[in-house]
């Protein structure tokens, strides 16, 4: 298996497996068999910071359109809403983050901090592809962060 590529944002490393695919909002996708295992890009993990609540809107086998609403996430740096990143279904959700998402905020978020699993046929960015989306947002991702986006 080909090394992960690496973001640098600031002195922190994202780490971009090369054995899944990635949506523009940050989530990874592992396939599966005939679906996808989905969950948060160490970018959007090192945004949010320490998640501590998670919730889902939706029930498994639910058919999902792009951008729907399907649940939300606390963290430490705010309240968020989750979407789907696709249309499609979603399978299953990994039950043990509603009693414990620190699976998310640990180094094995692309393993034990998957969110859920849904069916796509949508067409999804290559590591390299990703980690092109991420240099081209860097900029004004810091800016937002550091409050000075107008």
């Amino acid at each position: 298996m080909p090394d992960d590529l690496v973001f640098m944002m600031g002195n922190f490393e994202a780490r971009i497996p090369q054995d899944r695919v990635y949506s523009k909002s940050h989530l990874w996708l592992l396939p599966q068999e005939d679906h996808y295992r989905v969950g948060f890009t160490a970018y959007s993990v090192r945004l949010l910071q320490d998640v501590y609540f998670l919730d889902w809107f939706i029930d498994p086998f639910t058919v999902v359109r792009e951008k729907q609403k399907i649940g939300e996430i606390e963290s430490s740096k705010a309240l968020s809403d989750l979407f789907s990143p696709s249309e499609g279904k979603i399978l299953e959700f990994n039950e043990a983050l509603l009693n414990d998402p620190s699976a998310i905020n640990q180094s094995d978020n692309y393993d034990k901090g998957w969110l859920f699993e849904m069916e796509s046929d949508a067409q999804w960015l290559t590591p390299p592809e990703y980690l092109q989306l991420l240099d081209s947002v860097w900029e004004q991702t810091q800016r937002i962060i550091k409050g000075q986006l107008n």
